[in-house]
């Protein structure tokens, strides 16, 4: 599916990553496997370091103190946005949204639509796709997109596979109309008949939480994890991306006519270390043009994960510079989208810390 937006624009950006630290050499002591192998594992993937959030720390929390940052330092009129949307997988409860939990603790305006979107790793895309849209509407000026996600509340710490990987973060998109003649190109693909090889098997109506579903479970390799925890097909993921990325990225370029020489970064999601340096291969990219450092300082944070790569790489470049870039997301669904535009001149980009 092909997208077109003319005169949007992005911002600014924050981050919003928990002080709380782990260390990969911490983690290795609640697995059942080899101390040479998971440090072999260290080494391969990138893993060093990641940040989750303290026990009872939501989505919400994340939001708010970001939000809060921005209205104490005139970085965004708290009356100037219309919409407020929420991509997460990991909401403070079913019901209600939490877009209007965020809304409500910060006793924003009732003139406004709140929106809670349920995507991962491609949700920042997804999150701008609606973005554009609304902005189409004479009544909405500026659109504020938050991805938050804190995955490690539901990620087993026995899981090696998927807890030293995953981390926690919030991040906090302006969006608004672009006074030049400004056009953006965007692709998106779903097939949700993989959509096993991402997925937390309890929780929801399928499968509702319970005693059972809470019991840790020997998933083999030395692996523990329940029903409630993130499963992850880490083969099918590698696979999925490998196959799938690199095409839609060049299909995309291809059509509006730019090669890839005349891009100046892709800044992907961020998965592993490994992962992101064979993609940058299987396109023939220059791997600095893809910087893929965020899993080993702060780990995967599903649909933060590019503006974190944004914020902490390149913050200076994106405030006083533009630069053709493309973004690139993809993961739970199946999902994979990549978006090319002009980016920079940015009223903000910037990191900081919960609490």
């Amino acid at each position: 599916m092909k997208f077109t937006f003319r005169r949007k624009r992005i911002a600014g950006i924050l981050t919003v990553v928990p002080a709380n630290e782990r260390l990969f050499v911490d983690d290795m002591k609640n697995f059942n496997f080899p101390e040479a192998r998971s440090l072999k594992l260290k080494q391969v993937m990138g893993f060093d370091k990641h940040r989750v959030v303290t026990p009872g720390v939501c989505v919400s929390d994340l939001a708010v103190a970001g939000l809060e940052h921005l209205f104490k330092n005139g970085l965004l009129d708290r009356d100037g946005f219309d919409a407020l949307i929420l991509v997460t997988l990991t909401p403070d409860h079913i019901m209600p949204p939490t877009s209007n939990i965020i809304q409500g603790r910060l006793n924003l305006k009732h003139d406004m639509l709140c929106l809670d979107i349920n995507q991962g790793c491609a949700g920042f895309l997804i999150g701008l796709f609606e973005a554009f849209m609304l902005l189409k509407q004479e009544s909405i000026r500026r659109v504020v997109l938050i991805n938050a996600d804190v995955l490690s509340r539901k990620t087993s710490p026995q899981d090696r596979n998927s807890f030293p990987l995953v981390g926690d973060a919030a991040s906090i998109t302006v969006v608004e109309r672009d006074p030049e003649d400004s056009v953006i190109h965007a692709s998106l693909k779903m097939d949700g008949t993989r959509n096993e090889a991402l997925m937390i098997p309890a929780g929801g109506m399928r499968l509702p939480s319970s005693p059972e579903t809470a019991v840790l479970e020997d998933v083999g390799d030395g692996n523990r994890r329940a029903k409630d925890h993130l499963r992850m097909d880490g083969s099918a993921v590698f696979n999925f991306v490998q196959m799938e990325v690199p095409e839609l990225i060049q299909d995309l370029l291809a059509t509006v006519g730019v090669p890839l020489e005349k891009v100046d970064y892709i800044l992907s999601h961020q998965a592993n270390r490994f992962m992101l340096e064979k993609l940058a291969d299987k396109l023939k990219l220059p791997r600095e043009k893809m910087p893929n450092n965020i899993v080993e300082h702060f780990g995967n944070s599903s649909g933060v994960t590019v503006p974190l790569v944004i914020a902490f790489n390149l913050a200076e470049h994106f405030r006083k510079n533009r630069s053709q870039v493309v973004l690139a997301n993809y993961g739970v669904g199946l999902t994979w989208s990549a978006m090319l535009l002009q980016l920079g001149g940015l009223k903000f980009c910037e990191m900081i810390e919960y609490p």
